[in-house]
């Protein structure tokens, strides 16, 4: 990056930020992609893990992001077919609820309405002995009846991944633990970046014709440095996980909490169920120390026993939790945190720094294509060069997502002499390119053992993400390109050495590192879990 000056340098590796340099790539730009942390560490591994056309959008007229948000949905389910898949959402009604049975159907009807008829499956309104049969944990006093619609969840980590590997392989520069300690300027304009490799602390400078600040709940930091008034109302989310068998349910289920009446989620994931999400104020909060307090698992908890009655779960009953803050671009309108647009904004400061704001997850690539746009735009004033007014990004699939039926991928892994679990999990990880991990598995038989016993994850995964997928940390590892930190009872602390060693042996780790690494990890284990000191 530092060897020659790039056309277009993209600060932050999230989804935003992988979509704007894919893009940006795909249009013919010497582009260069950094983070100061892992890609997608920040907000978007700590997602709803939804690609959702928004349903809750529609409460507050939002009809042009629910419109975006479906056809995307739709674009995302056919070229990412491994890391985006439908899922069936109950959305129960009891009587209270602000919203009623009518205004459910009435609101399911626009869904279908504004996605064109095109989405999943139509909806389908229940009664509430036909809820009960899909849900039979649920509560049924005062329960109205209910309706079944259709979205999508994702492996949010992994999407992000694959948007910056394709990224690459049209041409990006691509770094993550890279820093960004002072912007470049020169005639009162940005045109580059002072950066340090925190792997291994040298300095670079990288020149560009034009920076894009993509830094999600960071956004307002970059721009105070050129002195920009804040942009930004940032507010927490926060998820927890539990066994599925302790609340049985079978799909999806969104719920209205019996405690303030917002929207939430409880999606299954395996044999885990994940609870979220809250929606407070966190202004103070530093982006960087987020994290699940006792009172946001309490919250989560109670109103889904509240919905499930003979759940009874307590705080002692989650196994990991998960925290992001969501970048929401400020109203002038007073509304509250929940009403606020999830809308994106672009703004070009004064010095030329481009900043994208607000967005959601599954609009990435439509906010991607609207930033390029800007770029090409300053672009034509530098130099009076012009750019292609698109990208086919909409098109060309992401890296594994050439595949129409995965059934058959999962048949000729099994064939390998895998069994179902597994050969499911890793091509929900790769798509096509499952037969990458295979072939380590074949060539070292000890790649072909769990990484924990009793979950799918092989350490053929874990040396592939070493050498392909730019992995730096056991974090890396163990949080975003496997989910091992969250779906496993106790993070996997007994096997976390073992990955250590093989980590070691792909990145020549000294001792000091190796326990570094370690302890690295398990302060991520201390911050997600510290909420059992908070409650009684």
């Amino acid at each position: 990056m530092a060897s020659r000056p790039v056309d277009l340098l993209v600060i932050g590796g999230g989804i935003t930020g992988a979509g704007i340099a894919r893009d940006a790539a795909m249009r013919g730009l010497r582009t260069a992609l950094i983070d100061k942390g892992d890609f997608g560490g920040g907000t978007s591994s700590t997602s709803s893990r939804l690609i959702h056309g928004g349903l809750r959008y529609l409460e507050n007229r939002d009809f042009r992001l629910v419109f975006q948000a479906c056809r995307e949905r739709r674009t995302l389910l056919r070229i990412a077919p491994h890391l985006v898949w439908p899922q069936a959402f109950l959305f129960p009604i009891h009587k209270g609820n602000r919203i009623s049975v009518f205004k459910l159907s009435a609101g399911l009807t626009a869904y279908d309405f504004i996605a064109l008829f095109r989405n999943v499956r139509p909806h389908r309104m229940l009664s509430k002995q036909a809820v009960l049969r899909v849900e039979p944990n649920l509560r049924s006093r005062d329960l109205s009846g209910g309706g079944l619609y259709y979205d999508a969840r994702c492996n949010d980590a992994r999407l992000t991944l694959a948007t910056v590997r394709s990224a690459h392989s049209h041409g990006a520069l691509t770094a993550n633990y890279v820093n960004v300690d002072d912007l470049e300027r020169a005639g009162g304009r940005v045109t580059g970046a002072r950066v340090t490799d925190r792997i291994n602390s040298a300095s670079y400078v990288i020149h560009a014709h034009v920076v894009v600040n993509a830094t999600g709940p960071w956004s307002d930091l970059i721009r105070r440095r050129e002195q920009e008034t804040p942009l930004l109302t940032r507010t927490k989310g926060v998820h927890v996980t539990v066994q599925q068998d302790r609340l049985g349910n079978k799909e999806a289920v969104t719920l209205l909490s019996p405690i303030d009446g917002r929207v939430m989620f409880i999606v299954p994931w395996g044999e885990l169920s994940y609870i979220g999400t809250t929606d407070t104020a966190e202004e103070s909060l530093d982006p960087d120390d987020v994290r699940a307090t006792g009172e946001d698992v309490v919250y989560l908890l109670r109103s889904v026993n509240a919905l499930f009655p003979r759940a009874r779960l307590t705080p002692d009953d989650v196994i990991s939790t998960w925290a992001g803050i969501r970048p929401l671009v400020q109203s002038s309108r007073g509304d509250s945190l929940s009403a606020m647009s999830r809308e994106h904004k672009i703004k070009t400061g004064r010095t030329g720094l481009i900043s994208i704001m607000g967005g959601k997850l599954t609009t990435y690539r439509d906010m991607a294509a609207d930033v390029v746009n800007v770029v090409g735009s300053r672009l034509r004033e530098l130099d009076g060069r012009r750019i292609p007014n698109k990208a086919q990004t909409d098109v060309e699939p992401l890296p594994g997502g050439e595949v129409a039926d995965l059934e058959v991928l999962v048949r000729d892994v099994m064939g390998e002499g895998f069994s179902r679990d597994i050969a499911e999990h890793i091509v929900r990880s790769y798509g096509t390119e499952t037969a990458a991990v295979v072939r380590l598995a074949q060539t070292d038989r000890r790649l072909a053992e769990p990484v924990i016993g009793g979950h799918p994850a092989i350490k053929a995964q874990i040396v592939h993400s070493l050498r392909r997928e730019m992995a730096m940390t056991l974090t890396d590892l163990m949080m975003r390109r496997t989910h091992l930190f969250y779906e496993v009872v106790g993070h996997g602390v007994p096997e976390a050495p073992a990955v250590v060693d093989l980590a070691s042996e792909e990145l020549g780790w000294d001792p000091g590192r190796k326990a570094s690494e370690l302890a690295a990890y398990l302060k991520e284990i201390q911050r997600a879990m510290a909420f059992r000191d908070e409650v009684s």
